[in-house]
């Protein structure tokens, strides 16, 4: 019998594949190579229509797809072999997961006659992956991978998006199949109901202190226009949920600033305070709400309505009034249409505005190198769709409070509070939209989680400003730390390399910065040059958050709370 595939040809399962994806429209996978899916590698040989990242980490990768997936709403697609590399890639699946973002993680697997055996690396990958995705499967028939497929990508776009993992047997991709891609596969796009829209704006007619929380599932550019368009229509007041700043504009006249951790005591109490509280896409999480608290689970004298395109959220935490299952873009497009006789006009939105405007203005500080008045010399000197990627650390802070995000995608980052995140994820940013500037800014604790990508990013061209802030600490862990135990230091303190050192060594060009002054000239260089850039920026620990939190301030507060900290 001749052998269908002679020596060098690709096996029909693998191609299979691969013309399944790019039916689906996937033009980039991220990837560490593994002998687990050789004839998938071997597929995307010389296939142009495919970009291949090599990436130094399978979490690095994982990360890469989980933001492709956020900037694009198709799911990123990530490719790791068994056992390590698909432990190491299930972080983005986590952040996938908790961010709402559309993934496909395609993990080889051990050939079928291995399994059960605990062979080479092997795992039940749907019992590991299961709780922390939307669906795990393994294609076993290499018939059915056009089903999966289209069955994947169906999944981590309907609804709430979210991560699909799916193995690959290694005996499955080398067999010879007849088959056909399945066609595209569009997201619903659910339009809310009439009679509920009816219910919210009279609702909002009724109210006397509305506010309104947006960003996350399903969120994209037309959702933002819309919205806001609507907003500012009514005086609305608009707060984004934690790391969702970009889904309105910063310049928005009723924006009232963001959620999360370190927000605005004043939007704090305007969201405590609301009689109507109208959450658009957002999950309602513990980092939004601060533990539930912002606003109250429930409370007689305040209204929800949660508006979210999986019915599964609506209710699931929080006690809701007013319940809407719908898209996001065609709510906030339905709510932008709507015309109501009678007008609303709240002054609310503007008074939020204003303080959003104050809290969001850098004052002057003694320190040497004062990270508010770098991130507003940032503002003043990038572009304004400047993409803004970090990772986890009070580093972060600074950014959500002085950067504007003006444009849609301009944030990446992990509501998971993922470290490591912010690298990786300007390296995806960096393929993804070649001509915009794109900036990681990450810790010292965080940038070492994934610096390594520094090396996929000058393999694959891209241009990039890193920015590591460097206080030789853990500083969250510090600053909790100090509540807690203070002047009790514990495993926070780093001895870090020379990071500008390193992205030299990598390829990159660098600078180091100890002063304001030292910055902003670094940042000017560094707008100058293209590729990989890094600036190292060393800051005292005492600088611990841009809520000017400080270790003496923190020790000072305990030793006053309980003097037995003395």
């Amino acid at each position: 019998m001749t052998d269908p595939f002679p020596a060098g040809a690709t096996p029909g399962a693998a191609r299979l594949l691969v013309d399944c994806l790019i039916e689906q429209g996937c033009d980039r996978i991220f990837t560490v190579p593994g002998e687990s899916f050789l004839p998938v590698l071997d597929a995307l040989h010389g296939e142009t229509r495919v970009d291949v990242v090599t990436c130094r980490q399978e979490g690095g990768a994982a990360f890469m797809a989980c933001a492709d997936g956020t900037m694009t709403g198709r799911p990123g697609v990530c490719f790791v072999t068994r056992g390590p590399g698909a432990t190491n890639a299930s972080i983005g699946v986590h952040v996938a997961m908790q961010d709402s973002q559309p993934m496909i993680l395609f993990v080889g697997d051990v050939a079928s006659s291995m399994r059960d055996r605990e062979g080479f690396q092997e795992m039940d990958f749907a019992a590991f992956f299961g709780p922390i995705c939307k669906w795990a499967a393994r294609i076993d028939d290499e018939a059915r991978i056009p089903e999966y497929v289209a069955r994947a990508y169906a999944t981590a776009i309907s609804g709430r998006p979210g991560p699909v993992v799916l193995a690959l047997p290694e005996d499955m991709l080398g067999r010879a199949v007849e088959a056909v891609p399945r066609p595209f596969v569009a997201r619903p796009a659910q339009a809310p109901c009439p009679d509920a829209m009816q219910a919210l704006m009279a609702l909002i007619a009724d109210a006397a202190s509305p506010i309104a929380i947006i960003g996350g599932a399903g969120w994209n550019a037309k959702a933002r226009q819309h919205f806001q368009l609507f907003a500012e229509r009514l005086g609305l007041p608009v707060a984004t949920a934690f790391r969702r700043q970009d889904a309105i504009s910063p310049s928005s006249a009723v924006y009232a600033g963001n959620l999360g951790y370190g927000p605005n005591p004043k939007l704090v109490e305007r969201v405590k305070n609301a009689d109507l509280v109208i959450a658009v896409g957002a999950r309602l999480g513990e980092a939004t709400t601060d533990g539930y608290s912002v606003p109250a689970l429930a409370g007689p004298e305040r209204t929800l309505v949660h508006i979210h395109p999986d019915p599964e959220e609506l209710s699931r935490v929080y006690q809701t009034d007013l319940a809407i299952c719908a898209d996001m873009a065609e709510f906030a497009e339905s709510a932008a249409l709507w015309d109501d006789e009678a007008p609303i006009d709240f002054d609310a939105g503007a008074q939020a505005h204003a303080e959003w405007e104050e809290w969001s203005t850098a004052l002057p500080t003694d320190h040497a190198l004062d990270m508010g008045a770098c991130v507003q010399f940032m503002r003043d000197t990038l572009p304004a769709d400047t993409i803004i990627c970090n990772g986890a650390g009070n580093f972060s802070g600074w950014w959500h409070r002085y950067w504007r995000y003006e444009g849609f995608p301009t944030q990446l980052a992990p509501t998971a509070g993922a470290m490591g995140y912010g690298v990786p994820a300007a390296v995806a940013a960096a393929r993804r939209f070649p001509d915009r500037t794109v900036v990681a800014v990450a810790g010292d604790g965080d940038f070492l989680m994934n610096g390594q990508e520094l090396a996929t990013a000058v393999q694959h061209g891209c241009d990039m400003i890193a920015i590591v802030v460097d206080n030789g600490a853990y500083g969250t862990i510090r600053m909790h730390q100090e509540r807690e135990f203070p002047a009790r230091i514990s495993a926070t303190e780093l001895i870090n390399p020379d990071f500008a050192a390193l992205a030299q060594a990598f390829g990159g060009w660098s600078a180091r910065a100890e002063t304001t002054q030292q910055f902003k000239d670094a940042l000017v260089a560094a707008k100058g040059r293209s590729g990989l850039r890094l600036i190292h920026a060393r800051i005292d620990i005492e600088q611990l958050a841009a809520s000017g939190a400080s270790v003496s301030g923190l020790r000072a507060h305990a030793t006053a709370s309980d003097p037995g900290h003395a």
